[in-house]
């Protein structure tokens, strides 16, 4: 079982811990009794009084020294603790689960106040991905309630590559019941997706986008698309359900986009409206603008651009160029779609750069919408918030 671990924190530790945010550096931290493991319960008192404040979970080995689990009045940390926040969480998520779809989020780490712990659902399937090795110590505690609350027959096993193994507990492992396929079909808003829940990239599927691309797929009638970053086909898909006359989707992976072929093929056979562009974005969209190709509707959404603080210059200049290169291609009265995922970058910063670009595109243009995160993707403290997307429509 964890220890319990005598903590105290400097003023500006107390300060953090204060403000409610999750994260308590190694900085913050001024004296820890005992030398304490991963998972080990880190007890923070006063400096002044010795009052409790907080509790979180301890790990003596990266910078993130404490996952901060409650702050305030003193609080047990035991399994109903644990199955009360993972409720709270499904709560949540209920006004989803009403519009005929099983994929998605039923913990969002440090958003639904279990950081490092992430919970996506696929029809009847949870996958439980550790972002740290905190919780491995909570794993027969958790999974009981995961299960309940996911209503899933399975529950897969995925860690980050921060995360090392353990014996009986390694990425894919199948925690609970048994999995006949690694691929899960699961359904979004009346299309179906599949999802490698062993082996594929987090849980097997981007589901924070859901929202917009239920949005792309009720424009797209009789439009032509360009899914620019189309990974496996999520905005494809949909656009083509929507009644699209042509989706073209353009990645660099070839992997990524059989995945989509299969997506499409899932839910409209061979589809003679879907053609795939295998090659870098960048290079491919000034090749389609000396073709004279235009589209109704041009979704990009790369991958993040910045993973470190210092990274975000170029990051900000590769989201000007990208849809500096896309706004040729839509259509007079089409629609731009730009989205980012780089947590670094702030939505401030990425709006107004993607603004500058249609300023500067010599094309009129309207703002019609920003959205951000989905609801099974709610957003507890300014770093959590990393998904920010802008529609145009462009004359």
């Amino acid at each position: 079982m964890p220890n319990r671990l005598a903590t105290k924190l400097t003023p500006q530790g107390e300060r953090i811990l204060r403000s409610g945010h999750p994260w308590l550096f190694d900085g913050a931290v001024a004296a820890v009794k005992g030398e304490g493991q991963a998972g080990d319960l880190a007890i923070i008192f006063d400096r002044k009084r010795d009052k409790f404040i907080g509790v979180g979970l301890y790990d003596p080995d990266v910078p993130i020294r404490i996952r901060v689990l409650h702050q305030g009045e003193s609080v047990k940390i035991d399994e109903a603790f644990f199955a009360a926040r993972i409720q709270d969480a499904r709560k949540l998520r209920l006004p989803l689960l009403k519009k005929n779809t099983n994929g998605y989020r039923l913990v969002h780490g440090e958003n639904d106040r279990l950081p490092g712990l992430v919970v996506d659902v696929y029809a009847g399937v949870a996958v439980v991905k550790l972002y740290s090795p905190v919780w491995f110590p909570y794993l027969d505690m958790l999974l009981p309630h995961i299960q309940r609350a996911a209503k899933a027959e399975s529950v897969v096993l995925r860690l980050a590559r921060v995360v090392k193994a353990r014996p009986g507990l390694t990425d894919g492992t199948v925690l609970v019941g048994t999995l006949a396929d690694p691929e899960v079909v699961f359904k979004e808003h009346n299309v179906e997706f599949l999802a490698d829940v062993v082996s594929g990239h987090k849980t097997g599927f981007f589901l924070d986008h859901r929202h917009n691309r239920k949005r792309v797929g009720e424009l797209a009638q009789a439009q032509d698309v360009l899914d620019v970053f189309s990974y496996a086909g999520g905005f494809s898909v949909h656009a083509l359900h929507g009644g699209a006359y042509r989706v073209v989707s353009l990645d660099i992976s070839g992997p990524a986009l059989e995945v989509a072929r299969r997506n499409v093929a899932l839910n409209f056979g061979e589809d003679p409206r879907h053609e795939t562009i295998e090659g870098d974005a960048f290079k491919e969209l000034e090749r389609l603008a000396r073709q004279g190709e235009e589209f109704g509707i041009v979704v990009v959404d790369p991958p993040s651009f910045a993973k470190r603080e210092r990274e975000v210059p170029g990051a900000l200049d590769a989201y000007r160029r990208i849809n500096t290169l896309a706004v040729p291609l839509v259509k007079p009265g089409g629609l731009l779609l730009a989205c980012s995922c780089s947590a670094r970058v702030s939505a401030a910063d990425f709006f107004a750069t993607v603004e500058k670009v249609m300023k500067r595109s010599g094309r009129g243009y309207t703002l019609l919408e920003q959205t951000f995160h989905d609801v099974d993707h709610p957003i507890g403290f300014a770093e959590g918030a990393y998904l920010k997307s802008v529609y145009y429509r462009v004359d």
